[in-house]
């Protein structure tokens, strides 16, 4: 069994919420199996989908023709899709992650400076409704995997406000002093000293 991925584990948004999403495919590959009758082609598509704002998912379809592996992996991306805390136009805080050999490395940037990234993490970035960030792809630039890594990044962002709420839940407070219910035992009386 495959190793689970933050974006395996990130809970998926509902799909009443998602509305008004945009398809962008960031990969088209034809794969040829090799028979003992000759080389059967196909077609792999991984497709980004997003609302813009902040809810973003992807998928990987496979099919005989393009257009019905496309349409498989739309699917795909729509049953999977989870939401990415955004803080205003920006990401809450810096994250590395690494799937396979691709490394993603997100930084938080100021109102203006855009989205600094190549073509595939741009394009799950941009559906995911991030405006200002700074990225870095590091090892193998696989569309792929590098897709996956920006996933698995996203979806281990933690809002500040929420996580800061969940944790100081999760301690216990300090249990009020005991109050005495029965007043004080009177002192004892002193024990008269032996005369010598």
């Amino acid at each position: 069994m495959p190793k689970l991925t933050p974006y395996d584990l990130a809970p998926r948004v509902a799909p009443e919420k998602a509305q008004n999403l945009t398809e962008r495919v960031l990969l088209i590959r034809r794969i040829a199996k090799v028979t003992a009758g000759g080389k059967n082609m196909r077609f792999n598509a991984m497709v980004a989908v997003g609302d813009g704002k902040n809810i973003v998912g992807i998928g990987l379809g496979k099919a005989a023709a393009v257009p019905d592996a496309v349409r498989k992996g739309v699917a795909i991306a729509r049953r999977n899709l989870i939401e990415v805390p955004l803080w205003g136009n920006t990401i809450p805080h810096d994250i590395v992650m690494k799937y396979h050999a691709s490394k993603v490395m997100l930084k938080p940037a100021v109102d203006g400076t855009g989205v600094l990234a190549g073509a595939t993490v741009r394009a799950v970035i941009d559906l995911a409704g991030i405006k200002d960030v700074l990225t870095k792809a590091i090892g193998n630039t696989n569309p792929i995997n590098l897709s996956k890594a920006t996933m698995d990044a996203l979806a281990s962002l933690r809002d500040p406000r929420t996580e800061v709420a969940r944790r100081r839940a999760r301690v216990a407070p300090a249990a009020p002093a005991a109050t005495r219910t029965t007043p004080p035992a009177a002192p004892a009386a002193p024990t008269p000293k032996p005369e010598a």
